[in-house]
């Protein structure tokens, strides 16, 4: 997906101006997103150290370095091809870094697969959302949970196995039923996945994510192509989610969505960390602006 060109709105994000689609804030106001920062637990349990990636002669993560708080909703953002998704995908392993470390609660999963890092707690969200479109929402969402029983041959067909693995599906259908809910699309449970609006797709694929019983969740533009009115819902939902003890790393290219909800922004510039601070610092960061707004970008 290619990303949007910044506008002249970019800066006044970034600066904290205050345009008709910017509602001004008071300086002096202890907002609710200050006071979770500063209630924020103080593990960091992602931590990124010198992340480098590299396709052919193109270095599209330079040396990356940041760690995430442990509770936080901490956003990324930089401008169009700073590395941001590849740092995602190398991250979740998408991709195996040429360099660097990843570590999830300090183990080591650098280069590990996509579905090894899941089970140690860490999943993500894409751009384009991935359904399987041929089956239902609730279909989908019963894929998700880790060590099903039923995926073991003898548990599905031994009469005293089988039994065990019918009491832990009626558990996880009730789990996959409350999280739909929970996302308000319980009401799509019996429809084909592929019928689904786009952002419905979004909520299902968030939805499925959490049933594999994650800590660290990384949404990848969760909300762009979403109407107002399900951005909203979608923002709500991270919050709540982020207070019952979830760790958010969030890419998003509305600046204002970031600086709104996030306690931390970390900014990327052509493969590296250029800055890492809370939105109030952000705004005021020359380099960041510049990067925005340069002649270079």
């Amino acid at each position: 997906m290619s990303e949007s060109t910044d506008t002249p709105d970019t800066r006044a994000a970034i600066e904290g101006e205050s345009p008709e689609t910017i509602p001004e804030v008071d300086p002096e106001e202890d907002s609710d997103v200050e006071r979770a920062a500063r209630e924020t637990p103080p593990g960091r349990p992602l931590r990124v150290d010198d992340l480098r990636m590299a396709f052919g002669g193109l270095t599209a993560v330079d040396g990356a370095t940041f760690a995430i708080e442990e509770g936080s909703l901490t956003g990324l953002i930089g401008p169009n091809g700073a590395g941001k998704s590849t740092t995602f995908n190398c991250i979740t392993g998408v991709h195996r870094p040429t360099g660097g470390s990843v570590k999830l609660h300090n183990e080591e999963i650098t280069g590990l697969r996509p579905h090894e890092i899941a089970n140690r707690g860490l999943v993500r969200t894409f751009q384009i959302a991935r359904e399987l479109k041929e089956m239902t929402v609730l279909e989908n969402m019963l894929l998700a949970p880790k060590a099903q029983k039923g995926e073991s041959l003898w548990r599905s067909v031994l009469p005293g196995a089988r039994r065990s693995v019918e009491v832990q599906e009626r558990e996880l259908r009730e789990r996959a039923w409350e999280t739909l809910e929970f996302f308000e699309i319980d009401h799509l449970a019996e429809e084909q996945a592929g019928n689904l609006s786009g952002g419905q797709r979004k909520l299902l694929e968030m939805a499925r994510a959490l049933l594999t019983d994650p800590e660290v969740v990384l949404l990848d533009e969760p909300l762009a192509g979403v109407n107002p009115t399900l951005e909203r819902k979608l923002l709500k939902r991270i919050h709540e989610l982020r207070e019952q003890g979830y760790t958010f790393l969030l890419v998003e290219h509305d600046i204002d969505v970031i600086m709104d909800n996030c306690e931390r922004v970390i900014v990327m510039h052509q493969g590296r960390v250029l800055a890492d601070d809370t939105p109030a610092a952000i705004r005021e960061n020359e380099q960041v602006i510049d990067a925005y707004l340069g002649a270079n970008v």
